[in-house]
């Protein structure tokens, strides 16, 4: 943890607070006084002459803005809560990269998992079926892979792709629109909660009590995209704010990813969009594995081992060799556990050997 005193620290927490103080002018204030504590003990003309907005000069001595270092202060010292700042070690390199990176993360959860190679996966809010079953199908397959599965705790495919993650027990990340003392939506506390138990992490660069915002969203997305080495884009009109963490992907140098659709499906224009826009057409998790292939991945060499032991001959797979089969068909054909499976059917969509289509899985010859 890099070295900064009590009070440089609740400093940072008080600039970080002031009204219309974002990462560019945040960093400024560093660069130009050397620390948060000289910043705020400097004078007013010395913003002033820097080009500071008025209403952060005013704020400086609010006593809610202190108030609110001091509740992150005290929120802080509780288990599996920490406050990130940009120059730490455990702050996430690959977001330290990009343009406007937070100067501070807020953290509920694993920090380290932050570190695991990530994926990111986002989609309508407004899902059907078969767009939720397909992200939390390829967040399955992928944290099986030894990948963090990342999206942002919205309802429809963001909800999906965390559940999809939890399924296998993988880690799932959540960077969220609000406050972290704020689950929004309200439905999924529990989802919140699963996922910083099982190993994963909440993330915001709000305040700790920050109301939802249409504008905290589109700064959320930038750092969904900055944290993951690239963007799935399951379902999305061509105005979902999918796009937007679609197009930061590009801008940060990442991978964008979009499932192909009907062209008679609304849910699919935005994915179709971004296919004439150069993102890689995905069909199935190889796809991505491959485009991804110089990576190190932790849980990878273990997943290997897994689809080696497979046998090359199994039921399940005798089964979608005759026929594509939906799942309720494989579980009564087969007989076997839906979880069984389910973990099947993963592992086997993993090695090449079976993909799904259409609501139904099909054998890959």
């Amino acid at each position: 943890m890099t070295q900064c005193s009590p009070a440089e620290l609740e400093a940072r927490l008080r600039l970080h607070s002031l009204p219309d103080i974002g990462p560019q002018r945040f960093y400024a204030l560093i660069k130009v006084f050397g620390s948060a504590s000289s910043a705020l003990s400097a004078p007013a003309a010395a913003w002033r002459a820097i080009a500071m907005p008025q209403s952060s000069i005013d704020a400086r001595r609010c006593a809610t803005v202190r108030e609110q270092a001091l509740l992150a202060l005290r929120w802080a010292e509780q288990t599996q809560q920490h406050v990130l700042l940009h120059d730490m070690p455990e702050y996430p390199a690959l977001l330290k990269e990009t343009t406007g990176a937070p100067p501070l993360l807020f953290v509920q959860g694993d920090p380290a998992v932050l570190e695991q190679p990530q994926i990111a996966i986002v989609g309508s809010r407004q899902a059907t079926r078969p767009g939720l079953d397909t992200a939390q199908r390829f967040a399955r397959s992928l944290a099986r892979g030894g990948f963090a599965v990342t999206s942002g705790l919205a309802l429809g495919v963001d909800a999906a792709a965390h559940q999809g993650a939890l399924d296998v027990q993988g880690a799932t990340i959540a960077v969220v629109g609000t406050g972290l003392n704020r689950v929004y939506p309200a439905r999924h506390r529990g989802l919140a909660r699963t996922l910083v138990e099982q190993g994963g992490a909440l993330v915001s660069e709000l305040t700790l009590d920050s109301a939802p915002h249409a504008s905290h969203f589109p700064r959320r997305n930038r750092i969904i995209s900055g944290l993951a080495l690239g963007v799935l884009v399951v379902e999305a009109s061509p105005s979902s704010g999918s796009l937007i963490t679609a197009r930061l992907a590009a801008e940060q140098g990442r991978e964008v990813y979009a499932i192909p659709g009907s062209i008679h499906s609304p849910g699919a224009r935005g994915c179709h969009q971004l296919i004439r826009d150069g993102a890689t057409l995905i069909e199935t998790v190889d796809d991505i594995l491959q485009s991804l292939r110089g990576w190190q991945l932790t849980g990878l060499p273990e997943e290997k081992a897994i689809q080696q032991s497979l046998p090359l001959q199994h039921p399940l797979l005798d089964l979608l060799k005759a026929q594509p089969l939906n799942i309720d068909e494989l579980v009564e054909l087969s007989e076997l556990p839906l979880p069984e499976v389910l973990t099947l059917l993963t592992e086997f969509e993993i090695n090449g050997n079976v993909s799904y289509a259409g609501g139904v899985w099909l054998y890959r010859v």
